[in-house]
């Protein structure tokens, strides 16, 4: 079966991924890590801090980037008495879950669609967060399942004029299929003490199996790093392997310029077709909409052929299908598979 409906790595591991593996000593797993004794989290959150220009101090690990989403939710709205938080409209469902499991009042802001893209209203955001005032704002970038993306600029522009008090979690899970640039993190972390921006090796690196999820936390949140960190350190399995895929960024690249091509083939092939719409995506799956009556027609070929996509039920998007981006033959197989379909009526 053709998984193409989670978002997962539909690629081969890099191969410093697979050498980290083989090589790694099974002895290691006998002795806790050392590295607390230095002052540090993991070997992993100092590469992390290399990386990316922040202090090992305000850098996060977790089991995964929803680990850190749930941790940040659960810590903050459980915190005093607000316990409001705004989420994305049309984004990921585990978003509301984890602010229901700890009470959380979650109101939620629009996305607009726009020709052919999805988008934030920077200063609509601005102007909801303060007016409701929420403990905590969540900005997806990019957002799934709609695949846009907010720049650094906005970023910063709505962490400068919302209340300091409201906790901003930023969604990077998505991040990099694009740009390889980070140079903005830094500066955003440093200047804005109530910003978290949350990434992954799930997607990018193609590791949603090894459940390492990062982020980076501004300055002055010692209470919450000490809930949040592992006191006696990390897997030293999941340490090794997570410091050579993040080692192997030139391997991912060239999976990321296959997503590409992959999206280019769907917007030639599919977007000209009637009732047919093929969104930009910045992330590692695109959205299209289709003519829904032939729902149960592509549904079947699409099984026939030994491929599973999303067919989106969230309101507003019942018209549309979510397709991770895989390998080029995957893509052009679910290309020929949709026109067949379409042109078969």
């Amino acid at each position: 079966m053709n998984y193409l409906d989670r978002n997962e790595f539909n690629f081969e591991p890099s191969p410093k991924v697979v050498e980290a593996i083989k090589n790694f000593d099974p002895k290691e797993l006998c002795f806790y890590t050392r590295i607390y004794d230095q002052g540090k989290k993991s070997v992993v959150s100092v590469r992390l801090s290399e990386i990316y220009n922040v202090p090992e101090q305000q850098v996060l690990l977790a089991y995964g980037g929803e680990d850190i989403l749930k941790n940040a939710i659960h810590y903050y709205l459980t915190k005093g008495d607000n316990k409001k938080i705004l989420i994305p409209e049309f984004s990921w469902w585990y978003y509301n879950r984890v602010a229901s499991e700890c009470d959380g009042e979650f109101e939620m802001y629009p996305l607009y669609e726009q020709d052919d893209t999805f988008a934030y209203d920077v200063d609509e955001i601005i102007a909801y967060t303060n007016r409701t005032h929420p403990r905590m704002l969540l900005l997806a970038s990019p957002n799934n399942p709609t695949g846009n993306s907010l720049t650094s600029e906005e970023i910063g522009r709505i962490m400068e004029n919302i209340p300091d008090d409201t906790i901003v979690l930023v969604d990077e899970a998505y991040a990099s299929f694009i740009t390889s640039d980070v140079d903005y993190i830094a500066p955003l972390v440093n200047k804005y003490n109530n910003l978290i921006i949350s990434r992954t090796l799930s997607k990018f690196y193609g590791l949603p199996g090894l459940r390492c999820g990062f982020g980076f936390i501004g300055k002055g949140h010692d209470q919450f790093l000490s809930w949040v960190n592992k006191y006696l350190g990390y897997n030293r399995f999941s340490e090794a392997v997570a410091l050579a895929a993040l080692d192997s960024d030139e391997h991912y690249r060239h999976a990321a310029d296959d997503m590409e091509w992959g999206r280019q083939l769907y917007k030639k092939q599919l977007g000209h077709l009637p009732g047919f719409k093929v969104y930009k995506s910045v992330a590692n799956f695109i959205l299209i909409k289709y003519p829904v009556e032939k729902k149960e027609a592509l549904q079947k070929a699409l099984a026939d052929q030994d491929y599973k996509i999303k067919f989106m039920t969230d309101k507003g998007l019942e018209s549309c299908v979510r397709i991770t981006l895989g390998r080029r033959e995957q893509t052009q197989t679910v290309c020929d598979t949709i026109l067949k379909v379409v042109h078969s009526a």
